[in-house]
């Protein structure tokens, strides 16, 4: 039987990312801690955190995390207000989060703990055991989730005025776009090449050179600045509010991506109202996805 002051520790260590900040959150002292640590670990027969600083969890300890937090919420869930909060661990897509996902997230019972991890990658959070939901855009259902759809967000290629111009003055050739600084937002980010082997036809090889600027606000910024051009969703796209107006390379050639929530079926009824909140937000947001 796991021992859930030991799991209680684990979590507060990582959380407040010290065992001085895990002490002081669950009122007891700091060897106290290190003690449930140490004693968790010889039970489990495996090493729980990178020690730091700042203290990582293993793929273990974070398991073990993911399975308290989901006990937690089912104490929740049953007790109602009287108890504490649980924390409730989500993967979502920095570009959903920036545009349409915050305020459902609201509707969460608990305290957030957001992944940042892209759409094409967030299901092996809910392989890994190590979040509650995702939104994902494989429709799956992991194992042991259900899954929902819940629409396609659409992206535009775009670039400001000033780099069409320098870039493009004959337009987006495959010779232009091959030599055109793009916008990328990390290495897990794929949907430039994808939108260019569209367009084009191929895979440009060598790929273009590229900018990694791995912030939603950062990025549509850089596009407007000239810096290159990349995939911004559609409303960043058309939003005046942060510089000048960005221009669309092929403006009949956007490129959607459908989105899926899923939810550890263990973790359904807790996260029910978020579930909700969600698929609602999402139909107010997003486009129908192309059957």
């Amino acid at each position: 039987m796991l021992d859930y002051p030991a799991l209680a520790a684990l979590a507060q260590v990582i959380r407040t990312g010290s065992f001085e900040g895990a002490a002081a959150a669950l009122g007891v002292t700091q060897s106290a801690i290190s003690q449930r640590i140490k004693t968790l670990e010889e039970r489990t027969g495996a090493v729980l955190i990178h020690r730091g600083p700042p203290p990582e969890p293993t793929e273990q300890g974070a398991r073990l995390i993911a399975h308290y937090d989901q006990v937690m919420l089912l104490e929740a869930d049953l007790h109602g207000a009287s108890g504490p909060q649980p924390v409730i661990r989500v993967a979502v897509n920095a570009d959903s989060l920036a545009t349409w996902a915050m305020p459902a997230l609201a509707a969460a019972p608990g305290l957030l703990d957001l992944v940042i991890d892209d759409q094409d990658h967030a299901d092996q959070w809910l392989r890994a055991g190590q979040v509650a939901a995702a939104i994902t855009a494989d429709p799956g259902p992991v194992p042991g989730c259900d899954s929902f759809p819940l629409g396609a967000m659409r992206y535009l290629a775009g670039a400001s005025e000033d780099f069409m111009a320098r870039h493009f003055p004959n337009g987006p050739t495959p010779q232009a776009l091959s030599r055109a600084p793009m916008l990328t937002f990390n290495t897990k980010d794929a949907l430039q090449l994808r939108w260019l082997r569209q367009v084009t036809g191929r895979r440009l090889s060598p790929p273009p050179p590229t900018h990694l600027i791995p912030s939603t606000q950062a990025f549509v910024s850089a596009a407007r600045l000239g810096v290159g051009w990349g995939m911004n969703p559609e409303d960043l796209h058309c939003d005046p509010a942060d510089g000048g107006p960005l221009v669309a390379l092929f403006p009949d050639h956007p490129l959607d991506i459908p989105l899926h929530w899923q939810v550890a079926r263990i973790a359904a009824g807790p996260l029910a109202p978020l579930t909700r909140a969600i698929r609602a937000a999402a139909a107010r947001a997003l486009r129908p996805i192309d059957r």
